[in-house]
């Protein structure tokens, strides 16, 4: 049974990142037809084809591996300065720029002069190049969206999970009272697990955040209003101050950091929430900030990601992990003792946060990724606009084929550090629990 729920996990996600990438793909073709560029072909995955069929000028496909896809535009690259669409050169680099270039005029025809990408303005360039992240970044947030508003969100609540015995500061690294430890202010005033707390000197709670603000803030006296058995009640409490872990404004704590604030002493039980549309996105707004972060350190993973795959370093929770992890993730998320529920909105959340790294990996300003191309449409705006400022020819269009070097570069140090993570996520994978 546990292979086959982890086989099935993996399906579902391979199901879901064909689904992903066919959705971004479609982002570029629909928009390239709304501007008159001809696209041959809409293929999704790589490798040789297993299925495909034409309707109107575009051959749609689906290939054997299906870690990515592609539209053929027709013209992707202006012609060389001599106007020929190809020249070949004993120089290594000037072939790769004129293989591109070479490869954008394929499947030239009679009547394509007006219908190549280059040609069309800068700012339907940038459309085109950008509606493909843009779509996965569409299914991120209405995935996200949908699962926080409906099902909700796992998190800490003002429902009290446990009631500390004795005051222990949290730098100590010990759970049990010691001989001469003060008792807790909860426990003095008769808090009780599964009370829920409704209200804090008076003032309504309706959060975990909200009310452990309020009890650090407090040193001294303070009425704790619960609900226990359906009954409301108060209970009287004398705070005391203590050394407790450093939250980082979100619930969390910051590991190894400790201040000085109010203490009552209890655990609060986490539940799933369901989250306000304000709520749901705030905590998209946190979703996207972290990935940016992530994207930006992710060269400083690579040591560690190194030890973690051919040493014997640990892999750490936030390591990166490619489409092989991300689909064992799926299979383990299908074993797991929890709710099916819960199991369905973890493998949503798996797919709408694959959606949000596509769209934040392929908006990098680097060629061969979708951002490459919106870069230098935009630095042709830029030259063309300044042209005319300073009464100065029409530069014409950026060849973006000169970058072709510079993209294989680009693709090679991706191939690597996808080789990298595959290994890493075949001898040490990422696990949850």
């Amino acid at each position: 049974m546990t292979l086959l729920m982890t086989i099935l996990g993996i399906v579902v996600f391979a199901i879901g990142l064909l689904i992903s990438i066919a959705w971004h793909e479609l982002g570029h073709l629909s928009t390239a037809k709304l501007f008159g560029i001809r696209v041959p072909q809409y293929m999704v995955g790589f490798g040789p084809t297993i299925w495909s069929r034409k309707k109107g000028e575009t051959e749609y496909g689906i290939k054997a591996i299906p870690l990515g896809g592609y539209i053929r535009m027709i013209g992707m690259f202006p012609p060389g300065t001599d106007g020929r669409i190809e020249a070949r050169s004993t120089s290594p680099w000037r072939g790769m720029i004129e293989d591109a270039r070479s490869a954008a005029y394929e499947e030239l025809e009679p009547g394509d002069e007006k219908r190549l990408f280059y040609t069309r303005k800068p700012w339907k360039r940038v459309i085109v190049m950008f509606a493909g992240p843009f779509m996965n970044l569409i299914l991120a947030v209405a995935i996200f969206l949908g699962v926080l508003m409906t099902f909700g969100i796992e998190q800490q609540t003002t429902t009290v999970g446990a009631v500390s015995d004795c005051v222990i500061q949290q730098s100590e690294n010990r759970t049990k009272c010691a001989q001469g430890d003060q008792a807790a202010p909860a426990k003095q005033a008769g808090l009780q697990k599964r009370d829920k707390i409704v209200a804090f000197n008076g003032q309504e709670v309706q959060d975990w955040s909200a009310l452990q603000s309020r009890i650090r803030d407090t040193i001294g006296p303070a009425t704790i209003t619960v609900e226990r058995d359906g009954q409301r009640q108060d209970l009287q409490a004398t705070l005391i101050r203590n050394q407790v872990g450093k939250t980082d404004g979100e619930g969390g704590y910051v590991k190894g950091e400790y201040v000085t604030a109010g203490f009552l002493g209890f655990t609060p039980a986490s539940g799933i929430v369901e989250q306000s549309f304000g709520q749901s996105v705030d905590r998209m707004g946190d979703m996207m900030q972290n990935g940016v972060e992530s994207l930006i350190a992710l060269p400083t993973k690579v040591p560690a990601l190194w030890d973690a795959a051919f040493g014997d370093g640990p892999r750490e929770a936030d390591s990166p992990i490619g489409v092989v992890g991300a689909a064992r993730v799926g299979g383990e998320v299908l074993n797991l003792d929890i709710p099916p529920e819960n199991q369905v909105a973890m493998m949503l959340f798996l797919v709408a946060g694959f959606n949000l790294s596509l769209f934040l990996f392929n908006m990098l300003p680097l060629l061969p990724l979708d951002g490459g191309h919106i870069a230098g449409a935009l630095w042709e705006s830029v030259r063309r606009r300044t042209a005319r400022l300073f009464k100065r020819p029409d530069p014409g269009p950026f060849d973006v084929a000169k970058l072709m070097p510079v993209a294989y570069v680009v693709a090679g140090v991706f191939v690597c550090f996808t080789l990298l993570v595959l290994v890493a996520d075949l001898v040490n994978p990422v696990r949850i629990s």
